[in-house]
């Protein structure tokens, strides 16, 4: 696949995801659930297909190491879904999941006994200043939105803190998977699209656990009237996040580290204006100088600027990949 239909898969299945993602939230919060199932199932099955063969592919890492993956996944996802039904924007749900870097770093440290360089960081500082401006202006701006009784507002806020609180965990429960993922990959070898199907394979039998809310919003689909149809063809669209997936996995392959950088982190920026503009969420300069900080430092942990360059003692020449 070249390299260029790569990017145009991740910017068309990422940014459509998160688009109709909060089309759907806004006409039924807490549809989380029902959308996870539909992405989860779909991936499953394609999975089972290509990938596992129909079963009769044996894994390359054993089915015991995924268990813990897909626990720490399914919990991810699931939480990061009810994020949205705790007064948290999806702006910020944007922004605050950005902040990947800091949790990464945290857990590296404690659990890998990793160290960094001052420029490292210095970029998570930016991140982590960037996170707390957006958070505190969303705080303001929960508090003055709210209801003129002063109990409402304080039950609004108490809502917000509660979300702020989801993200969190999710955002640490996500770094530890990727250390667990680092180190079965370092024993095992990659295998990126086997991870993929048995991270969406195994957890499907969790969601009998949440069959009642997601039969409830099925319903609600289908007594929408008309607009019921479009819903669920909203329903259909989010499996764009395979597309996004698989786009992000082929540019790790043809691409060049510092082009899937750059090609990710424009992506969740076009995806954050996108929704500041079409939906006129809310968002002041305060917010726009928290996103500058937060994008800024990605690319500074990223150190894409010294990879700008040939390497030393080498002739530059030209990168076909890129």
């Amino acid at each position: 696949m070249h390299p260029a239909f790569a990017v145009g898969l991740v910017f068309a299945g990422c940014c459509s995801n998160v688009v109709f993602l909060e089309l759907l939230a806004r006409k039924h919060p807490g549809c989380g659930n029902i959308v996870t199932f539909a992405q989860f199932l779909f991936i499953a099955v394609e999975g089972f297909l290509f990938e596992a063969d129909l079963g009769r592919k044996r894994p390359a890492i054993p089915i015991r190491y995924y268990g813990a993956m897909v626990a720490m996944f399914f919990t991810v996802s699931v939480v990061n879904n009810y994020a949205l039904n705790l007064n948290i924007a999806m702006p910020l749900h944007m922004i605050f999941r950005s902040g990947s870097l800091i949790a990464n770093m945290i857990l590296g440290i404690i659990i890998l006994k990793k160290r960094y360089s001052i420029f490292k960081y210095t970029s998570i500082a930016l991140v982590s200043v960037g996170i707390f401006i957006c958070t505190f202006m969303s705080a303001k701006q929960v508090t003055s939105q709210s209801s003129s009784s002063e109990n409402d507002g304080f039950q609004a806020f108490a809502w917000w803190l509660l979300g702020i609180g989801a993200l969190t965990f999710a955002l640490l429960m996500s770094a530890r998977m990727g250390i667990f993922q680092e180190t079965l990959y370092r024993q095992f070898g990659k295998h990126s699209k086997e991870a993929l199907f048995y991270n969406h394979a195994l957890p499907l039998p969790g969601f009998i656990f949440l069959a009642s809310d997601i039969y409830d919003h099925a319903v609600l689909f289908n007594k929408s009237g008309e607009f019921g149809i479009i819903q669920w063809n909203y329903l259909t669209v989010l499996e764009a996040v395979y597309v996004c997936i698989r786009g992000v996995f082929t540019l790790t392959t043809e691409c060049t580290s510092l082009t899937v950088t750059l090609v990710v982190t424009l992506r969740k920026f076009v995806s954050l204006i996108f929704s500041i503009l079409y939906f006129r969420n809310p968002f002041t300069l305060w917010h726009w100088l928290g996103t500058v900080f937060v994008f800024l430092g990605t690319l500074m942990y990223t150190e894409v600027w010294s990879n700008l360059g040939p390497p030393k003692g080498q002739p530059p020449k030209e990168d076909k990949r890129n």
